[in-house]
């Protein structure tokens, strides 16, 4: 065991028992963090397809302002 593996280890036996669940979140994505070139961002699923209300926003609020008149 490396020195630095021990003194990790003595610190986490400082550390309450009700944080443990938060520490062992951080480790596990440390040790599952990918490096640059395996992230990629699929932004396509952020995007909402066109509807036909935004295709033609200004007649769609033109419509909306008339039928709140009546």
């Amino acid at each position: 065991m490396t020195a630095l593996r021990r003194s990790a280890i003595e610190e986490l036996q400082k550390i309450p028992e009700e944080k443990l669940g938060a520490v062992l979140q951080f480790i596990t994505e440390l040790a599952e963090e990918k490096t640059p070139e395996e992230k990629h961002w699929d932004l396509d699923q952020f995007v909402m397809p066109p509807t036909e209300r935004g295709q033609d926003a200004e007649r769609y609020v033109r419509m909306l302002r008339d039928n709140d008149r009546l």
